[in-house]
């Protein structure tokens, strides 16, 4: 059986090795080590798209399947039940974990469309956090689990998704559009970079 302190330098050296051969080595979620100029080795962190999942109690088992198909698909998303830290101010956390996510997706069901408590106080702010955006820019998407009305004051601007009847249509739909928003934004700030 190997230490593991041998297996972490037998690891390290085969990471030398390919970086030697001008191979990229990338370390799931965390980034990837590039051969850089003169010999040396650059780490560049991952990005994946931050997304604030936000949902009624009764849709958690709907809402948990978003979850591992977005981890599937290469973001982060954030969910209270995964993400909040026993004794955290979860109202704080909520709005900091919304503030800082590229993403809001909204989650109405028959269920939790006119349910009132935090859902509601979540969707408020994620409406203001978007109308701090430019005009255009995808923040807010709402997303239908199973035919329901959704707030006037997201029908009047916003156009929804539906996961259903075919959830993986959906998700796909709802990856593309996440996606395509996600790279216009790097566009633009490598443009502000230059």
């Amino acid at each position: 059986m190997t230490s593991p302190a041998a297996r972490d330098r037998q690891i390290a050296r085969i990471m030398r090795q390919c970086l030697a051969e001008g191979a990229r080595v990338e370390i799931d979620g965390l980034g990837a080590f590039v051969p850089g100029p003169r010999r040396r080795i650059q780490f560049i962190p991952a990005k994946r798209p931050r997304v604030f999942l936000a949902y009624a109690v009764e849709d958690i088992g709907a809402v948990t399947g978003l979850y591992a198909a977005l981890r599937d698909n290469g973001f982060d998303p954030w969910l209270d039940r995964k993400n909040l830290l026993a004794g955290q101010n979860w109202p704080r956390a909520i709005e900091n974990a919304i503030g800082a996510s590229d993403f809001f997706l909204a989650c109405f069901s028959r269920r939790s469309a006119h349910k009132r408590g935090a859902f509601q106080t979540e969707l408020r702010f994620a409406l203001e956090c978007a109308s701090r955006l430019p005009d255009g820019e995808i923040f807010l998407i709402p997303l239908r689990f199973d035919h329901c009305d959704l707030p006037a004051s997201m029908t009047r601007s916003l156009q929804y998704l539906n996961l259903f009847p075919n959830w993986d249509s959906g998700i796909r739909r709802l990856v593309r559009a996440m996606r395509h928003q996600h790279a216009e934004r790097q566009r633009r700030a490598s443009l502000r970079q230059a």
